[in-house]
């Protein structure tokens, strides 16, 4: 079977059943049915994740563990955003842009490329770029030589290596960006950043002295305090959240930073189709701030957005706003007046009962399905729901938390928009 005609079966059976295609592959004697099927399973995981992609024609998908780690495009073009903002200082002042004839460009580079989301979109981000793909995996190499093209990316080098080996040899750059394997060689998920292939720490002085500016992926799942310590040149932290789940940490190094008087900035974004949400802080305002504890319930109860949540930055956010908390475990807010700018979701509080069978009582023949959350809670959700009998649903919504006095409560809320 021709390229050619291999595309036209994948084309033609699209929409078939993977499986059902798999298992009757006898049928078709010169087909390798493995190959469609990662691109058959590649072109519905892009439909979702990558969009910008999906629609490109003869565009090669690798395996499915590649994809599944790769950035999502709403992510890829968030780190772009932050990359173009940062990009104006390290231009030539003398140049109000790149400009191709005179070799001006952006020069750009993705040590751990994969399948080339986050260094495709950071190429295009720029009129005039140049980027060096590093990747140690040959089928991914073969992979971006391909689709490079199909993507508009006409600039680009692409170096099959460990990027550790490739490093010392890279020119100076204007922007690195590099997303340390996450796993061991067992295949199980690391954390700590000396757990990832590269550790940063190792490379840590080398990364500075080869770029502007340096852009590093981790685990979401990392202590962010701990990081902060062990990175040098932090000046800022990005903490992704897409539709409220905290789906990427970002750590921009800068090698014009002092340690022991930088100022780390912590941006806190949340991108959904409602609407993004970004919340930055100063170091200053992430150590320093404290909250006012409430003595009662307001008119309105709020929770902060996973981001917020991750970064610890409650107490920021609470100060900053002028929020009442309801306890130092809860991370609840609650006011008087209405803030419809509050990085999170935000209700309308219609009861307060106690967790007491009285007050279950009450509740219970207020609503008769409901949304529950438990925050610095005695029970879990399941638990609750099985002890008040609620089903799962609809309208309204039930904090079960703990007040600043210690006492265990009931809130019933409609959500604002």
């Amino acid at each position: 079977m021709t390229e050619k005609e291999l595309k036209n079966f994948i084309k033609t059976h699209l929409n078939d059943d993977i499986d059902d295609l798999l298992l009757h592959a006898s049928r078709y004697p010169d087909v390798d049915m493995r190959s469609v099927a990662v691109q058959l399973k590649g072109r519905r995981l892009a439909t979702k994740k990558l969009p910008k992609w999906a629609g490109v024609e003869d565009l090669l998908y690798p395996e499915h563990l590649s994809l599944e780690q790769c950035s999502s495009q709403q992510t890829a073009d968030y780190k772009a955003s932050v990359v173009r903002r940062l990009s104006g200082s390290v231009q030539n002042p003398d140049t109000t842009r790149f400009d191709r004839p005179t070799g001006k460009y952006m020069t750009i580079t993705d040590l751990t490329g994969g399948f080339g989301v986050d260094a495709v979109t950071l190429y295009k981000a720029f009129e005039y770029s140049r980027l060096v793909f590093v990747e140690r995996n040959p089928d991914l190499c073969r992979l971006a030589e391909h689709n490079f093209p199909l993507l508009g990316v006409d600039n680009a080098e692409t170096v099959c290596a460990d990027c550790e080996t490739m490093l010392p040899t890279l020119p100076h750059q204007h922007v690195i960006f590099i997303d340390p394997a996450r796993r061991d060689m067992n295949g199980r998920k690391t954390v700590a950043l000396a757990d990832c292939t590269p550790d940063i720490t190792k490379i840590n002085d080398l990364l500075l002295e080869k770029a502007d500016i340096v852009m590093v992926k981790l685990s979401p799942m990392l202590d962010i305090t701990l990081a902060s310590r062990q990175l040098k040149g932090l000046t800022e932290v990005h903490v992704v959240s897409v539709d409220g789940e905290c789906k990427e940490l970002l750590a921009v190094l800068r090698k014009d930073t002092h340690e022991g008087e930088r100022s780390v900035t912590t941006y806190c974004v949340n991108l959904s189709k409602e609407g993004d949400e970004e919340v930055c802080f100063t170091a200053q305002e992430m150590t320093a701030s404290s909250c006012v504890f409430a003595d009662e319930l307001m008119t309105y109860l709020y929770e902060p957005n996973a981001s917020i949540m991750k970064a610890n930055a409650m107490n920021a956010l609470g100060a900053r706003l002028n929020l009442e908390k309801l306890h130092p475990n809860s991370h609840l807010f609650t006011s008087g007046t209405f803030l419809n700018d509050f990085p999170g979701r935000r209700f309308e509080v219609m009861g307060v009962y106690p967790f007491n069978k009285q007050g279950q009582k009450e509740l219970k023949a207020q609503v008769g399905k409901a949304n529950l959350t438990v925050r610095n809670f005695p029970l879990s959700v399941a638990e609750l729901r099985k002890r008040m009998k609620i089903s799962e649903g609809g309208n309204d919504y039930i904090f079960a938390t703990t007040l600043a006095d210690n006492s265990l409560k009931l809130i019933l809320c409609r959500k604002k928009v």
